[in-house]
């Protein structure tokens, strides 16, 4: 498989890793919009949340948890945003599902 996400799941690709479970794999983001930004993914390769059933939902709330710890940790007290892209019209760029934590400062209220 050519993902970019599975590649550094296996460690075939560095990341600067922040969290890791038997599920779970979060990093940080090598191009940050935000003074932390996050980028939280299942290890299993699920294309995005436009192909999610009823068997990624036990994965899909460690990523809420995760999040949650991770914002915690990071002292994101004030606010903070998870986010999740998908298809290309949705600005997803790398076909693997994933959420970007964001925060650390106050973050612009436009979505689009």
């Amino acid at each position: 498989m050519d993902c970019l996400f599975c590649k550094i799941i296996n460690g075939e690709i560095p990341s600067s890793k922040v969290y890791e479970s038997e599920n779970v794999l979060a990093f940080k983001d090598i191009n940050p919009m935000a003074p932390v930004h996050i980028l939280i993914i299942p290890k299993k390769h699920t294309d995005g949340a436009n192909t999610l059933d009823e068997s990624n939902v036990g994965v899909i709330s460690e990523i809420m948890l995760t999040a949650r710890k991770l914002a915690e940790e990071n002292g994101l007290e004030d606010g903070w945003r998870l986010v999740t892209n998908v298809g290309e019209h949705g600005g997803q760029t790398v076909k693997h599902l994933h959420f970007h934590l964001l925060g650390g400062k106050k973050l612009n209220t436009e979505l689009a």
